[in-house]
């Protein structure tokens, strides 16, 4: 039979699973709504209903473990979570309640943050593939990310390394709600670059969808407001990349996510910009790729970090 990983997604708006196998198919997939408003018991139900129509499925006999990738922040070294949009989790114990509910130590159960989870998944199966040194990037209503760092995922002690969004690149930039000023996230997300845009003169039209999505068509149009602001997100990212890069001497940057899907609205300023930043010769021919996994990578993201971590063989 073949090895399989369960694998679930818990978001802030669903929370998804399915049996991976070692090509990174998905097999036995479900989902449901995340009742984020909820108590903490009615939420951790969510995740063993989940889990149990993963159980019945005749792929389950295969299971070798279970990876969970999760909104953060995260601490893996305690296995709890505490997603900024589900208010019940604080600090919650969810490695410990999952191998709970699956019979104590029967199966072993791997926590990775959301941004980790997409780095491994783009690392294992998508556009960060064949390179030793990544940094993919989840670029929506916030800006998160994670390591590859010499071939394999590199989630660091607490599990949020990576965490790109809460660089610091305006120092006398705007409050970021992680405490700090001037982040990427606060610069460069969806929501920055609408409310930068309004406040810069923009308006909707007479739908009055004030998203990002509705700045990009309008950048589309030629909008010279709505470009600026896209050009703006574009410099803060670049600056944090640049940052990283020199860091850690990356090979290739992958972006995805809800912003990264207006395409060379995002794409070309960012090339610019970074050609401004990343001056120093080990940085200069950093590679810059879109994300090829879109929804399904939480979910293969999770497996190929619990099964980096349970060293299965011939799974990568």
């Amino acid at each position: 039979m073949d090895e399989m990983v369960a694998a679930v997604d818990i978001g802030g708006t669903k929370i998804a699973g399915a049996l991976v196998d070692r090509r990174g198919r998905l097999t036995a997939q479900c989902q449901r709504p995340t009742p984020a408003e909820a108590d903490a018991e009615s939420v951790l139900q969510v995740v063993t209903e989940v889990l149990d129509r993963l159980a019945e499925a005749p792929g389950w006999a295969g299971v070798r473990g279970v990876g969970i990738g999760s909104a953060g922040p995260v601490d893996v070294s305690k296995g709890a979570v505490s997603p900024v949009n589900i208010p019940a989790w604080r600090d919650f114990p969810l490695v410990d309640s999952v191998r709970e509910h699956l019979g104590g130590d029967r199966l072993p159960v791997l926590l990775t943050g959301d941004g980790p989870a997409m780095t491994a998944a783009e690392h294992w199966q998508g556009a960060a593939r064949g390179f030793r040194n990544a940094l993919c990037m989840v670029v929506s209503t916030g800006v998160g990310g994670g390591l590859v760092l010499d071939g394999a995922l590199y989630p660091g002690p607490s599990g949020n390394a990576g965490h790109i969004g809460h660089i610091s690149v305006e120092l006398d930039g705007d409050p970021c709600p992680c405490g700090s000023r001037g982040c990427v996230e606060v610069m460069a997300a969806g929501p920055a670059i609408a409310r930068r845009a309004l406040r810069q003169g923009w308006r909707p039209d007479a739908s009055g969808d004030t998203s990002a999505g509705a700045v990009a068509e309008a950048a589309r149009r030629g909008d010279p407001v709505a470009l600026a602001s896209f050009a703006r997100a574009a410099q803060a990212l670049a600056a944090g990349i640049a940052g990283t890069a020199a860091l850690v001497e990356l090979d290739v940057v992958v972006i995805g996510g809800g912003v990264a899907k207006s395409g060379e609205l995002l794409f070309a300023p960012l090339r610019e910009s970074l050609r401004g930043y990343a001056t120093l010769p080990f940085v200069r021919d950093l590679e810059l790729r879109p994300a090829q996994l879109g929804t399904d990578a939480g979910l293969v993201g999770a497996a190929a970090a619990a099964a980096q971590w349970l060293r299965l063989d011939g799974w990568f």
